[in-house]
């Protein structure tokens, strides 16, 4: 069902529509904030409560843009809003991205599919792998954060890549070296 459409239904009290507009769109959005919000819980809670508050005031919501460049830019109100109540720095929240256009998303539903088969990494194995990748750090570093061998950290980012070869369409897995450098000193 086309989002417009979607709308129309969760206007009407719908909430299958609500939830197929959560299914379409929760991983996609997860990706987005996790950019600026490292915490996967928080993001996790700030998507759910954009998707809590489209409910709550479907009624008195008028979109004039697509659906989905709405509730990406109630996300992006909804980051900067709890990196003020953390007391973050102006200049910082300023840094916050504006959600993609209409033409980016689809680079954004690779990135969803990508952090789908995230969530389903073992815990440890996926702590090490956001460290290398979104933290930028070595594998020294991780070591010796984690309390554990450097040896232990390659091993498993080495799986963690066989995991996302396996599972990603090979066009799809470059995608994930874009933000991994050699990290193994």
């Amino acid at each position: 069902m086309e989002d417009r459409q979607l709308w129309e239904n969760i206007k009407k009290g719908n909430k299958s529509a609500l939830k197929q507009l959560h299914d379409n769109y929760f991983n996609q959005m997860c990706l987005y904030a996790l950019k600026s919000v490292p915490e996967s819980g928080a993001v996790e809670e700030l998507v759910s409560d954009c998707f809590i508050k489209i409910w709550e005031n479907r009624d008195r919501i008028d979109i004039k843009t697509s659906v989905k460049h709405y509730i990406f830019l109630m996300l992006h109100n909804s980051v900067i809003d709890f990196h003020r109540k953390r007391k973050i720095t102006t200049e910082q929240v300023e840094k916050i991205q504006e959600p993609p256009d209409e033409e980016t998303f689809d680079d954004q539903e690779t990135y969803a599919k990508l952090y789908s088969l995230l969530e389903k990494l073992p815990v440890q194995r996926r702590a090490i792998l956001e460290l290398v990748v979104f933290d930028s750090l070595s594998y020294k570093e991780i070591a010796g954060k984690l309390k554990i061998s450097k040896n232990t950290v390659k091993t498993q980012v080495g799986r963690a890549y066989r995991f996302l070869k396996e599972n990603l369409d090979p066009k799809d897995f470059y995608l994930f070296f874009i933000f991994h450098s050699d990290r193994s000193k």
